[in-house]
């Protein structure tokens, strides 16, 4: 299959504050690189108040937000846009929803639920929402990843 006939989605993680001070970042990155997935914005940034709350307005209310925001801006974090096929659904069972998962990031390095190393998008259009959030359009990079034509089989299309 030629990478350029592959029908693609975008989504995004965040390698958090519990990651990058406890070095892993790299890991957890090579973890998608190595399923096939594509990095098509990497940037680290702290994250600000007014990021925080459109990005956990679902929880902003709840009594754990703060400690949540607290240790969001705690530490610089890295945002990353991921492309591949089915790229939200593969992120998620890479990323793993629990500590108890083992064979996830989560499960393989974490102990926490909150402090739990990474975000990742739960639907195409949450991901289209968080990339959005996080990256300019200019921060992002449309390029042809020949190792696709290794990846993916025209049968998975």
């Amino acid at each position: 299959m030629k990478p350029e006939q592959l029908e693609t989605e975008r989504t995004l993680i965040l390698i958090k504050p519990d990651a990058i001070q406890r070095g892993l970042s790299g890991q957890i990155l090579a973890r998608f690189e190595k399923k096939g997935l594509k990095i098509v914005g990497l940037k680290m940034m702290h994250l600000k108040e007014a990021i925080l709350r459109e990005h956990y307005a679902h929880v902003v209310d709840r009594p754990f937000y703060e400690e949540l925001a607290q240790f969001m801006s705690s530490s610089p974090v890295f945002a990353v846009c991921l492309e591949g096929q089915g790229a939200v659904d593969l992120v998620r069972r890479i990323s793993g929803t629990s500590p108890d998962e083992f064979g996830t990031i989560r499960g393989d390095y974490s102990v926490s639920v909150q402090k739990n190393l990474v975000h990742s998008s739960d639907s195409p259009e949450t991901a289209a929402r968080e990339i959005e959030r996080f990256f300019e359009s200019h921060e992002l990079f449309d390029y042809r990843k020949e190792e696709w034509k290794h990846v993916y089989a025209e049968c998975d299309a």
